[in-house]
């Protein structure tokens, strides 16, 4: 920790209005301490806590995640229904998913076109658009 990453870390919380407890603040810092973007899972959030030793279980890490995700600072991107990857950057982009690897990455944002997207019935509104691209080797 340094307190460059540990200032970030504490005014991203800020802007979410959540209150920085230690726990949070090491996740965090984690997650934007450098000021880049990144994807994680909960498990891989948590090892990464564990070798910077942090003291937080692995429940405190999804309950956390949650929590981002509910102040809108973490977009939650699901995978084959059962696996979840966090993404600090919020802001609508689509998504490559490395099957192989077991990896999500950002693809270029630029490059996809939809023209158009079916109507929402009746009393719903659409809320977002996901796009996931899988990739595997051929």
């Amino acid at each position: 920790m340094t307190p460059n990453s540990v200032k970030i870390a504490t005014d991203w919380l800020e802007t979410a209005s959540l209150r920085p407890t230690r726990q949070r603040v090491a996740l965090a810092e984690l997650l934007v301490g450098d000021g880049n973007h990144r994807h994680v899972t909960a498990e891989s959030l948590y090892e990464s806590a564990q070798s910077e030793g942090a003291v937080v279980s692995l429940a405190t890490v999804y309950n956390t995640l949650r929590a981002f995700c509910d102040a809108g600072v973490l977009q939650e991107i699901t995978v084959d229904g059962s696996k979840s990857y966090f993404d600090t950057n919020t802001h609508d982009h689509p998504h490559f998913y490395w099957e192989d690897e077991g990896r999500l990455t950002d693809a270029p944002a630029d490059q996809l076109v939809i023209l158009r997207l079916p109507e929402a019935p009746e009393g719903v509104e659409i809320a977002s658009v996901d796009v996931v691209i899988r990739l595997r080797s051929i």
